[in-house]
């Protein structure tokens, strides 16, 4: 048996871990042309994941995913001097965390960049799959939003760095949005009540800002109570035309009333399908319930984030959010079709809980991802060549709903094995950026049965030294950080 087969499903995608995308994610979702020339799709309209790694088998279909809060909160961890456990380290999320360059389309949908290049070990590339939307109009030509805020005032969000930064969140959130914004307040510890009804921020400014900073920690968490009560004001303050969203901010250590995500969702599925109010989690403190509130974000046609400081929350509230109030896509998933003739085996890099049945690719009753202006998708491949194969290697087509008339569109991009850069290492910059980020989520997850370490993969060290280079070539504080990153996971020994 080939140890590149497909990881099984195995744990339930993570959480909330993140107002630093926070409320950039907000309300939306998330790779770079490398040396290999990619090849990039046209949008057409017509009529597909996850990796299939059986030699019968030459299609992966998935939901698309912009959440980064995994990585976030590995930083986070690692900056504490502690690993991550390995069920919390989502590679996908690490690729998308960072900028790209592909090209942008002109109006709503997506565009589709293809390139690849080998790895050391022979027969063995990565191909990367990069979806890209236009990007955001100024945030005076977006539409309103009605943003319903439930905030977890426990016992366990008096620690600094929860409810504290919560609240700074939200005044430098109300100091930002329009007049003609309105916001909701919600809490919930051992019950849950409306703080302030539906508002329009025009005159009111004042008036949240009281509610916000009159928020006291208190006892129990009864996460579920609160997200009823949160869809219940949300519903009631429905605005036509508007971006109308639950934003859960949490550190969702659920210990009374209902804890399990499914049964949760379920009681508010109604407002989530008839009235379209997605969810969108934001996780705060050094521990949390990432399991339920990444499995909440996902089944609520929502996204995640985490924040850990008042930087990464500024960075979010202020610097993202225009940029993801408005959606450009509903239901998003991804199709990767394999050339059987030139593909024996591949793998894709994470994506784990998004898989898509291959048949369901076309089913627009199929959830998807939830995609907004300025953002990028990324999809990595480990893919095994027969040898000596030239010609046709895959095609990768997305799929989408308009988010106002509901109807489908395409666009598909494809690559050959002779656009194949000779190394990675000697690809674009964004590439090998997006090829390190994945060596080191793999890297973290290592010892999991199913995650086998990536073709190609170098040392903790070893890609420390590549991201700090590619931080100087790239100017870019995010890899700079990825680097940071990198040499503290070096320096810590793996748990037991």
């Amino acid at each position: 048996m080939d140890r590149y087969r497909t990881p099984r499903a195995r744990r339930p995608r993570a959480a909330l871990l993140a107002l630093t995308a926070a409320t950039g994610l907000l309300l939306t979702a998330c790779s770079a042309g490398g040396a290999a020339g990619p090849a990039e799709g046209k949008a057409r309209t017509g009529g597909a994941g996850t990796v299939r790694e059986d030699p019968g088998g030459h299609l992966s279909t998935f939901a698309l995913d912009v959440d980064t809060a995994s990585y976030a909160y590995a930083r986070r961890t690692l900056a504490d001097g502690l690993r991550p456990e390995q069920g919390t380290v989502r590679p996908e999320e690490f690729v998308n965390s960072f900028r790209q360059d592909y090209r942008r389309p002109d109006g709503n949908g997506f565009t589709v960049t293809v390139d690849g290049a080998r790895t050391g070990r022979p027969g063995w590339s990565l191909v990367r799959v990069g979806l890209a939307t236009r990007p955001a109009a100024p945030d005076a030509s977006r539409p309103p939003a009605a943003l319903t805020f439930v905030i977890d005032t426990s016992g366990s969000m008096d620690e600094p760095g929860r409810l504290d930064l919560a609240q700074h969140a939200l005044n430098t959130l109300t100091d930002r949005l329009r007049d003609d914004d309105s916001v909701a307040l919600v809490t919930f510890s051992g019950n849950a009540e409306t703080v302030l009804p539906m508002t329009r921020l025009g005159g009111h400014r004042g008036r949240v800002h009281d509610a916000v900073d009159s928020l006291t920690a208190r006892n129990a968490t009864d996460l579920g109570a609160g997200v009823e009560e949160g869809y219940a004001t949300a519903v009631e303050g429905l605005r036509k035309g508007a971006t109308n969203r639950v934003v859960l901010i949490s550190d969702a250590l659920a210990n009374t009333g209902e804890t399990s995500a499914d049964a949760i969702l379920r009681r508010i599925d109604g407002a989530r399908r008839e009235h379209g109010v997605t969810l969108f989690g934001v996780g705060v403190g050094s521990e949390y319930g990432d399991s339920l509130m990444e499995r909440l974000a996902d089944r609520g046609d929502g996204h995640t984030v985490y924040v850990s400081d008042r930087g990464e929350a500024d960075k979010a509230f202020t610097g993202q959010l225009p940029r993801n109030i408005e959606l450009t896509a509903r239901d998003a998933k991804a199709q990767v079709a394999f050339d059987p003739h030139t593909v024996t085996r591949f793998r894709l890099i994470g994506y784990d809980d998004r898989k898509v049945a291959d048949r369901d690719f076309r089913d627009d009753r199929v959830d998807g991802g939830e995609v907004g202006p300025g953002h990028t998708v990324t999809a990595l491949y480990a893919v095994r060549t027969r040898p000596g194969a030239r010609g046709h290697l895959a095609t990768a087509t997305v799929r989408w709903l308009d988010p106002r008339t509901r109807d489908p569109h395409e666009a598909s991009g494809a690559l050959e094995t002779g656009a194949l850069t000779g190394s990675v290492w000697r690809a674009g910059p964004r590439f090998q950026v997006t090829a390190v980020a994945a060596y080191f989520a793999d890297a973290l997850r290592a010892g999991a049965e199913d995650t086998p370490a990536l073709p190609g993969a170098a040392s903790l060290t070893g890609l420390a030294r590549r991201a700090a280079g590619l931080a100087a070539t790239t100017e870019d504080p995010d890899v700079r950080a990825l680097a940071d990153a990198i040499r503290r996971a070096s320096r810590i020994e793996p748990a037991e």
